[in-house]
């Protein structure tokens, strides 16, 4: 049964097969989640990800992670060239890197709120669109078994937190709250 869990904390530090980077359609990795992995993984994986691009919305392309302690980087690209997004980018960004993570045999996967940084979607919105599209991923093809939102602070936590609600019938199964995020 694949794990669906919340993390707070900086998803560089994740020992994960994939870590989704949200992307634009050049693939520069200058600020963001992006800036982060490049800052902590090397350079290499942004020269990797940005000779695959440019690449249209909702697609993904995957580079290897440099020095993190992830196997694979997914660069699935969220928002368009103005750094501007929507819930179907979201949506469909999401499944692309699911694909590819399943193509690879990967069999766990973390995710940032897409769409919410630079992009400056809802959180609430966007949470409610990552959980429904990751439920959909994972009740057509289990082959993952654990997920991760990696989340930066109290407000993405309790968003996502309320998305994931109760898993009324859904394969997934939700481990404890974290108790050390303040709610």
């Amino acid at each position: 049964m694949t794990r669906l869990e919340l993390w707070n904390g900086d998803i560089c530090v994740l020992e994960v097969d994939a870590i989704v980077n949200p992307a634009s359609p050049t693939l520069w990795m200058s600020t963001g989640v992006g800036g982060a992995l490049k800052r902590a993984g090397g350079d290499a994986i942004e020269f990797a990800a940005v000779r695959q691009g440019p690449i249209p919305v909702g697609s993904a392309v995957v580079t290897e992670a440099g020095t993190l302690a992830a196997h694979v980087i997914i660069h699935a690209v969220s928002l368009d060239r103005d750094h501007r997004t929507s819930a179907w980018a979201i949506a469909t960004a999401i499944r692309s890197a699911m694909a590819h993570a399943r193509e690879l045999g990967m069999s766990s996967i973390a995710f940032p709120a897409l769409g919410t940084g630079l992009g400056g979607f809802p959180l609430a919105e966007a949470a409610e669109i990552t959980v429904r599209t990751l439920r959909e991923e994972l009740a057509s093809d289990p082959g993952i078994e654990h997920v991760i939102l990696a989340l930066r602070g109290a407000e993405a936590y309790r968003a996502f937190d309320r998305a994931l609600g109760e898993p009324t019938g859904a394969p997934v199964r939700f481990p404890a709250r974290d108790p050390g995020v303040d709610r």
